[in-house]
């Protein structure tokens, strides 16, 4: 059945255009995006721009989420987006989207108990050495990891000592890439991941790009806010878009991994992609439509957790760089709300505004959804569920509470190769 309509606006409500809510969004929207080539005067706005006026919030129907929707002033509509209640394992309940098959909403997926443990892994597992960040392009860091030793730092256990830019230790690597002037962000036209073209795409190691000469030493805690993500798995190249598969397949957590499993198997895909929704056999590729198996063959390899701030955009974007092009796509939203559009295969094809809450997974599958663009346009201040603020005085969680109050956690995890694959052998370029 489709969403129940929420209850009416309150007087706060973003989308009340005379609410201090709205023309205080509406203020912070234009200084943040002005410089864009999209809002110029010269210049019409994308459909992907105009989406996020009127957004899916499912939460706002949630009686027992009704304390996390009311925060911020930032609240959607249960009505916006066509969308269709699906019964999930375990009797929870998800929805997908008829005008994008293969995309699916499970919201709180994530119990509180498990986000703060998730959050907890992201920053201060996985932000650290082995792992890069996007930090550690132009500073050393701390071996020990930046948000381990920011936390030894509030505990009065070190001084909140200078982290030494790249540039200032590292003699010039004349292979580096050179970073791009200032100005809007260019995106970069990828060739999609094949099992023809794999040998090609791993045959050598991606140049690391070039640290900043123009950083001074700064503090570990003015470091904390200005870290944007760290990566899962198989390395994932920036500047080229592609996977850097020299450096070794890395590790995923396996609670990251029970996470994603979990969600995936709790879908009922015969459900999702029955009738129409299957899509042609042909955009599957060569092998009848994967999706039956996936509760076998699914296997998380790559990923990366972003670190997004409030004042932070991702634009609109397609991921193809994986060998598995139709298999699920995991990402789980921790934190601050965010609004999260998906459309067509262009970006002037309207698309689907959806608000995701701390602990909401979003499960982007098959050709179509994979296919699509899709960005991060708003994180939403002020919106942190009262389940991640500090609890007593002696909660140790009081430090994460406090940045995430700016802060939204996004882990996001996708399968590279196929199940049993053995990528070592398949790029052999002797074969």
């Amino acid at each position: 059945m489709t969403v129940a309509p929420s209850a009416p606006a309150l007087s706060g409500d973003i989308h009340d255009p005379t609410s201090a809510a709205y023309k205080k969004a509406r203020r912070k929207h234009w200084k943040s995006t002005r410089n864009r080539p999209e809002n110029r005067a010269d210049t019409e706005w994308t459909p992907f721009r105009a989406a996020e006026k009127n957004v899916l919030d499912v939460a706002a129907a949630d009686p027992s989420r009704l304390e996390e929707t009311a925060r911020g002033g930032w609240r959607g509509r249960a009505d916006a987006v066509e969308c269709t209640q699906i019964s999930l394992r375990g009797g929870r309940t998800g929805f997908m989207f008829p005008g994008t098959p293969g995309l699916v909403l499970l919201p709180a997926f994530a119990a509180p108990v498990d986000q703060r443990s998730l959050i907890r892994w992201a920053l201060c597992e996985q932000a650290q050495d082995p792992n890069e960040t996007n930090l550690d392009t132009h500073y050393v860091l701390p071996k020990s990891g930046l948000w381990n030793t920011y936390i030894r730092v509030l505990r009065g256990e070190c001084d909140d000592e200078e982290v030494v830019p790249r540039a200032s230790v590292v003699v010039q690597d004349e292979s580096a890439t050179v970073p791009p002037p200032p100005g809007p962000r260019q995106l970069i036209s990828n060739e999609p991941a094949s099992t023809d073209n794999l040998v090609a795409l791993a045959g050598t190691s991606k140049p690391r790009a070039s640290p900043s000469q123009a950083l001074r030493p700064v503090p570990i805690s003015s470091l904390v806010p200005k870290l944007r993500w760290a990566n899962i798995g198989w390395f994932y190249h920036w500047g080229t878009k592609q996977y850097d598969f020299t450096k070794g397949p890395g590790e995923i957590a396996a609670s990251v991994r029970g996470v994603c499993r979990s969600a995936v198997d709790a879908v009922p895909w015969d459900e999702v992609f029955s009738g129409q929704n299957a899509g042609p056999l042909a955009d599957w590729g060569s092998h009848e439509p994967d999706w039956v198996n996936w509760r076998e063959t699914y296997e998380p390899d790559a990923g990366i957790v972003n670190f997004y701030q409030t004042n932070d955009t991702l634009m609109a974007h397609v991921d193809r760089s994986e060998l598995c092009a139709t298999s699920p796509l995991v990402s789980v939203s921790l934190g601050c709300a965010a609004i999260f559009l998906i459309g067509g295969h262009t970006r002037d094809e309207a698309p689907t505004p959806i608000l995701l809450r701390s602990g909401d997974v979003v499960i982007m599958s098959g050709p179509a959804c994979r296919r699509a663009f899709h960005g991060v346009p708003r994180v939403l201040e002020e919106t942190l569920p009262p389940h991640l603020e500090s609890t007593s005085a002696s909660d140790d969680w009081d430090p994460y509470a406090s940045h995430l109050r700016t802060t939204r956690v996004n882990v996001n995890v996708r399968q590279v190769f196929p199940k049993g694959f053995d990528p070592v052998s398949e790029m052999d370029p002797r074969k």
